[in-house]
């Protein structure tokens, strides 16, 4: 069992780290694992971002990170540290998800029960706007983007794209 306080003091001694970096402390664990504990924190880049936070990156804050909870003795005993940034798995709930999204291809399930799909281009006033994408290719089409309203979400999530296809992968070398 983890000592009362501990999530709360591993959050102290870490978040200004993390905001000092220019990132955002997603989530905050701590949990037993025999005679240690398991540190785990989501770290991520801003809402205004666009791209995934880059390893040398993770590791230079992971080590600062690591200072700052032995500094402050956050964590009775011995630990084991864990940092991660949430990756494509995390289902979008805030807005703020929604914004990191802008540019993946997303699949949204309404209140109403109805769905939408398409690729994030923007998140403002309230609302995503969804540009067309065909099923079955993953390929950018023309027309006009959906607009959703936030409030009408019940749920988000990314949808992985192994090789994204652009109109320069579609031209001939001549």
């Amino acid at each position: 069992m983890v000592a009362p306080g501990m999530t709360e003091r591993v959050r102290e001694a870490t978040e200004p780290v993390v905001v000092a970096a220019g990132l955002v402390l997603e989530g905050v664990e701590v949990a037993r694992a025999g005679k240690r504990s398991v540190v785990r924190l989501t770290i991520d880049l801003g809402e205004d971002a666009v791209g995934s936070l880059d390893l040398d990156t993770l590791a230079e804050v992971s080590r600062d990170i690591g200072t700052a909870l032995d500094l402050t003795d956050a964590v009775a005993g011995e630990y084991t540290l864990e940092v991660s940034t949430p990756g494509t798995s995390r289902p979008l709930t805030e807005p703020r998800h929604f914004k990191r999204a802008r540019t993946r291809l997303v699949r949204l399930v309404l209140r109403d029960g109805g769905t939408a799909f398409g690729r994030l281009r923007e998140v403002a006033d309230g609302e995503l706007v969804l540009g067309p994408v065909d099923a079955s290719s993953g390929r950018d089409t023309a027309g006009d983007p959906t607009r959703v309203p936030l409030a009408d979400v019940a749920r988000g999530a990314v949808e992985v794209e192994l090789s994204r296809v652009t109109d320069d992968d579609t031209h001939e070398e001549g």
